[in-house]
């Protein structure tokens, strides 16, 4: 995988925290509406943290983010291992 590049694109970083955000408010029963305070925000937090269920969840939602569908397997393309920058089109 050519982490380089994906850390490098802001679209990588919004996946990976709506993904663990939205999963932590969705086990918890609440909505983004739910979430008035730093405090509560902080309480979400820690309870997504100390679940295993929950950790597990977030890990799948990195995985995803990770992943490049587009190749088998769980690498990415000889093409795709040579930028150094996100692709422009």
């Amino acid at each position: 995988m050519n982490l380089k590049v994906r850390i490098k694109n802001p679209v990588f970083w919004v996946q990976i925290i709506l993904g663990a955000f939205a999963t932590a408010l969705a086990y918890a029963g609440l909505t983004a509406a739910d979430m008035t305070t730093w405090a509560g925000v902080w309480e979400i937090i820690k309870g997504t943290v100390s679940n295993p269920y929950c950790l597990f969840l977030v890990a799948c939602n990195v995985w995803s983010a990770l992943n490049d569908p587009t190749t088998s397997g769980v690498t990415d393309s000889d093409r795709a291992k040579t930028y150094d920058k996100p692709l422009e089109e």
